[in-house]
């Protein structure tokens, strides 16, 4: 039985819903339309925004040859396949949805046929191509991002809807509704409107969907108390050493279900807020993230809440976040100037420190048109105090 989902996914580029970024006039996809041409590409961002339907889209549009494959579902077998058929027709495209989960022999098989162009690769991919997928694919692949749909757009989405259900009938409050909790999901908002439309008849109602769906429509509503602004009261309340508002935040982004989000924002918080004040922390919040991943819902609450309270109550310290913006503004306000030439790949002159006591010889790092910067400050607390003091001595013997 064919989905409305499936029903209702685009031919053409003009149809597609979003990603106006993307598509239009003069815009990089109708482009490679209008001029014939693909290159291997990945296409990242998040569950239902339209990535699987504008790589077929895109076939559609240049009647290239192409083959559709998972690399959860389909086995090493199913990619030697389409590999042997590549070697029969040069100008074979093959689509990789969740790319990201390809194994190492699938991806050793890829690479070989990407490198010698008898293949051209579309992956796809909800998670982070910078870190999900083998950066020798990567390397090869232009990288582009699909941005989330907006409330407007899956509100058009909704209206499409008739084109299959002649009879449904929803009010605009009804739709508005519908659009707030789908979070950018497009497919969610089709999913969502044909279980309601078999279950409660054309004119279903907000409180028909509560029945089957309790998703509070705040965590998604970004024109009011919106999902982003929950992302800064979550990091505001642990910087502020308010557990209690912490783990107030925490429920509410569980209940939201985007955990990616979630878990980046905690670890930007170890390293941000809480950062040397405390360097046991940040290792300790990546192992409760790996926890919560592997226990997944409905418990993954229990190492996040007992991630939360640690940072929440933790010293905090933002002298690497100062740091760096210190030494990234001299770099793109100043001529900085050539590395040292004693420090060098190649140099002869270098004084290697740990052949001098305590491991540290002086001599400059820092190229000469800002040799005497300082990007540094210490935090007034025990750690930081500590380690700037002994290096501040070690300088002085």
């Amino acid at each position: 039985m064919e989905l409305l989902a499936e029903k209702l996914r685009p031919k053409l580029l003009k149809d597609i819903i979003g990603q106006h970024h993307l598509i239009g006039e003069n815009k990089i996809l109708n482009n490679l339309v209008k001029n014939k041409k693909i290159f291997n590409m990945i296409f990242y961002g998040k569950s239902g925004i339209g990535k699987t339907t504008i790589a077929l889209t895109l076939m559609n549009e240049l009647g290239f040859r192409y083959r559709l494959l998972n690399a959860t579902i389909n086995s090493k077998k199913d990619f030697e396949i389409v590999f042997e058929e590549a070697k029969m027709y040069e100008d074979l495209i093959l689509i990789v949805d969740e790319i990201h989960r390809m194994n190492k022999d699938k991806q050793d098989l890829l690479l070989s046929f990407i490198e010698s162009g008898k293949l051209t690769l579309i992956g796809l991919t909800s998670s982070n191509p910078f870190h999900a997928i083998n950066p020798a694919i990567r390397s090869r692949c232009q990288m582009i991002e699909l941005k989330e749909i907006t409330e407007e757009d899956i509100l058009e989405g909704i209206e499409k809807v008739k084109n299959i259900y002649i009879d449904i009938d929803l009010t605009e409050e009804t739709k508005k509704h519908i659009a707030r909790i789908s979070g950018g999901d497009l497919r969610y908002t089709y999913n969502l409107i044909e279980f309601c439309y078999n279950s409660f008849g054309p004119s279903f109602t907000i409180e028909d969907i509560s029945t089957i769906n309790n998703r509070a429509n705040f965590y998604h509503d970004k024109n009011e108390d919106g999902y982003y602004n929950l992302i800064s009261a979550f990091q505001k309340s642990i910087r502020g050493s308010d557990v209690d508002a912490s783990l107030h935040y925490l429920a509410r982004l569980i209940e939201a279900g985007d955990f990616d989000i979630l878990y980046r924002r905690m670890l930007v918080i170890a390293y941000e807020d809480i950062g040397l004040a405390n360097p046991s922390l940040p290792p300790r919040v990546l192992s409760a993230i790996e926890a919560a991943e592997r226990i997944g819902p409905p418990e993954l609450n229990k190492p996040l809440t007992y991630a939360v309270i640690d940072m929440a109550l933790s010293p905090k310290s933002n002298t690497t976040e100062i740091a760096y913006m210190a030494a990234i503004n001299d770099l793109r306000k100043n001529n900085v100037g050539r590395v040292p030439e004693h420090i060098t790949t190649t140099s002869k002159n270098y004084k290697y420190p740990h052949n001098y006591k305590n491991n540290y010889v002086k001599q400059q790092y820092l190229p000469d048109n800002i040799k005497n910067s300082k990007y540094y400050i210490p935090g007034k607390n025990k750690y930081e105090e500590a380690m700037y003091n002994f290096n501040s001595k070690l300088k002085e013997e």
